[in-house]
């Protein structure tokens, strides 16, 4: 029996998924049907013969799985139901469920696996009953734990048919694991190849259960059967994945894949199921024969996108991969786009000359480099997962233009970056890197508490925290954060009532455009995700924005900076301090472009492929002639009981600009934009630097006046009673309770 839920005449997010899925543009289509075309009338951009009354037909797979970021919300039950609780997604396409299931398991970046040894039944049981973002890695432990089919079914309710589709892909991991180990060669010796060390496959979703039982050694590569092995890709499983069960390094896997003659092909979105010839290669790779990818002897540029949307990394670095293939291909490139999530206008067909609807890890985008051949490869527009590649493929002889890989390594290396700092003279909070929790009670005693906290190369503040004595950081050490030699926990001095800055520039190797200078609202330890901030800035003296601007010179030639570059400062006690640097597109680029109608990401991209920023005519400093603010949304509602006080970890999926002639116009504006009432009465918490305490005293008895309760910190608190105010205390964190958190 068939029934209607809803009905929605409009487009939806399946609106848009579907027409990523087939290649069918809707949106584009439903507007000319508005505006009186008919579908006869209206051509097909892929095919160019057919008009839009054929009907899409697709003879591949396409998958698309939800990213959940529950790991920011630690107080949130990981229970999904009928409010929508992902923050982004991904799409795979393949010609097998099995391997478009595969591929967009592996394009969600799993931030680690999650490792299942020892579930009691009852509470495996729950975990399969109950919808939870893990849910996949229980039924896989389910799974190998020898459930059957229909225990499983009974409990998730998931149809047998997809259920056994895993259990294919497991059993074919399984015969993988039961070849015999390399004491027993059948083949001829392998063809070595260097490169990166045995790790776990955090891309692949199998190694989420339990690690395979090798007893007897691992399984040799060259031992397993060439049709096993070819399965094993068949099902989208990776080479890292397969280096992890045969203790080989992925890099030895790829090599001796490629001289076995293993490799994928690429085959298009046509809309009509290969009848008709496509004239627009939007390609996804697969494990079989003919190959469509028919690539060009072009000058080309790959463009390596963001991945799926998540808290720290949404549509601001897909503005910029936009932009950037916009001028490129102006400027006479064949542009290349990388990406994986349906979500985005990159994997628009017609934003870049040619896309590949591929997960973003080193195994495929080397392949399509392998295919593609690019003059140069862009990773400084997709966030933080292009750049975790970047040195691998540097390594791998992939031509990374723009800022060099080692220049970025330098700026993410707190070691190195550190040394840099000292050598140009320029301040930086005491600090330092921590391997063991003894090392980081050291480092704690030496710069003083409170210190900020941090794991090593990642984006949007994941698993950062204020740490306020040794039993927090002991804490934090054994429970938020995985570390080690090649990623250590980053440990600074926390500037307790900073004012901070973001900045950002564009550079080549002869000049430095300082593109705008941004003032945080929020106080210090607040994520610049999650602070709103003021373009230009309000409350700082000349001397200070000179200094940022020499700074920011600075750093851009001694990293040998080429494209965009971003500098988050402090400034405490009249001193001004480098947090850090990101010498890449940061996610203020997209807010600064439009303020100052000067486009970064454009510019940048086109430096980065060799033109000279004299060449744009640029003013040393970029200016505005009005107040921009630029304000987070939040997505609090969609998880109750979680505590919506800010920290240093990101939390905010969204953002607003407010546009006014004066500050409080447009912060009013961006209020409003984000959903935000101003409030007519209630509590005002204030809580202010010793400079700021005479203005903020005006500021209570306005407040007073209008009928607002006041309560402030122990400092501010006296201040305001001496001016004759009444006002409730409250401790700051490490004072006590009740304080402000």
């Amino acid at each position: 029996e068939v029934r209607i839920i809803e009905m929605n005449p409009r487009v939806s997010r399946s609106s848009a998924l579907a027409s990523k899925a087939t290649g069918f543009p809707i949106a584009k289509i439903a507007a000319k049907l508005a505006v009186g075309y008919t579908l006869d009338e209206i051509p097909n951009d892929i095919t160019k013969k057919t008009p839009a009354s054929f009907e899409p037909t697709i003879d591949y797979v396409v998958t698309k799985i939800p990213k959940w970021n529950f790991e920011k919300f630690r107080e949130a039950e990981d229970v999904l139901g009928t409010q929508m609780k992902s923050v982004g997604e991904v799409m795979a396409i393949g010609r097998t469920f099995k391997e478009s299931l595969f591929k967009g398991l592996r394009s969600l970046e799993a931030v680690k696996p999650l490792r299942l040894e020892n579930v009691p039944k009852d509470e495996l049981q729950r975990k399969l009953a109950r919808p939870n973002s893990q849910r996949f890695s229980y039924i896989t432990y389910a799974l190998e734990d020898g459930w059957s089919i229909e225990e499983i079914y009974r409990l998730s309710r998931i149809d047998p048919w997809f259920l056994d589709q895993l259990k294919q892909v497991m059993e074919i991991q399984r015969e993988v694991e039961s070849v015999p180990p390399a004491s027993n060669p059948v083949s001829e010796p392998r063809a070595v190849a260097t490169g990166s060390t045995v790790e776990i496959d955090s891309h692949d979703p199998v190694a989420t259960a339990r690690g395979s039982d090798t007893a007897g050694g691992p399984p040799a590569l060259e031992n397993i059967p060439l049709d096993l092995l070819r399965a094993f890709k068949e099902a989208a499983l990776s080479d890292r994945r397969l280096a992890y069960l045969t203790k080989r390094s992925e890099d030895e896997v790829r090599a001796y894949r490629k001289q076995l003659g293993l490799i994928p092909v690429y085959k298009r979105v046509d809309t009509c199921g290969a009848e008709f010839e496509s004239y627009t290669p939007y390609l996804y790779s697969t494990y079989e024969e003919e190959d469509e990818a028919q690539p060009t002897d072009r000058p080309k540029i790959m463009i390596l996108g963001s991945g799926p949307n998540r808290i720290g990394q949404g549509i601001e670095f897909d503005y910029c991969c936009c932009h950037a293939s916009f001028a490129l291909h102006e400027a006479g490139y064949e542009t290349i786009m990388v990406n994986c999530n349906p979500e985005t206008v990159s994997t628009d067909y017609d934003t870049s000359d040619r896309l590949y609807f591929e997960p973003l890890t080193f195994e495929d985008v080397m392949n399509i480099v392998d295919v593609e051949k690019p003059t140069g490869v862009i990773v400084q527009f997709g966030g933080q997962t292009p750049l975790n590649l970047a040195m691998r493929l540097h390594e791998a002889g992939v031509p990374i233009i723009g800022t060099s890989p080692d220049s970025i390594d330098l700026a993410e290396d707190r070691k190195r970056f550190g040394a840099l700092l000292t050598e140009l003279g320029i301040p930086q909070p005491e600090n330092g890197t921590a391997v063991s929790i003894d090392g980081a009670r050291l480092i704690a005693e030496r710069v003083g508490y409170p210190v900020l906290v941090r794991p090593s190369y990642v984006l949007g503040g994941r698993a950062m925290a204020i740490v306020y004595d040794e039993d927090s950081l002991d804490e934090y050490m054994r429970t938020a954060v995985d570390f080690s030699h090649d990623r250590p926990v980053l440990i600074d001095k926390f500037l307790e009532q900073a004012a901070e800055f973001d900045v950002d520039a564009l550079a080549d190797e002869s000049a430095c455009v300082i593109a705008g200078i941004q003032e945080h609202i929020e106080e210090a330890g607040i994520h610049s995700g999650d602070s709103s901030c003021a373009l230009p800035p309000v409350r700082i003296a000349e001397e200070h924005l000179e200094t940022m601007r020499h700074y920011t010179r600075r750093l851009a030639t001694a990293l040998s900076v080429k494209g965009l570059m971003n500098i988050q400062f402090a400034i405490k006690d009249d001193r001004v301090y480098v947090l850090e640097v990101n010498p890449r597109a940061s996610r203020t680029v997209p807010f600064v472009s439009k303020a100052t109608g000067v486009p970064l990401a454009r510019i940048g991209a086109l430096v980065m492929a060799g033109r000279k920023l004299q060449d744009f005519d640029l003013p040393e400093d970029l200016t505005v002639d009005r107040f921009y603010i630029k304000s987070p949304v939040f997505p609090f509602r969609k998880f109750p009981g979680v505590d919506p006080v800010l920290s240093p970890e990101m939390h905010s999926t969204g953002e607003v600009m407010g546009i006014g002639e004066s500050f409080g116009e447009a912060y009013a504006k961006a209020m409003t934009a984000a959903g935000l009432e101003l409030p007519e009465s209630g509590i005002a918490f204030i809580s202010v630097n010793e400079a700021d305490k005479g203005q903020a005293a005006l500021l209570a008895r306005r407040l007073s006046r209008l009928g607002f309760d006041l309560m402030a910190t122990i400092g501010t608190a006296a201040r305001l009673r001496e001016v004759g105010l009444e006002c409730a205390t409250v401790f700051k964190v490490n004072e006590g309770r009740p304080n402000i958190a």
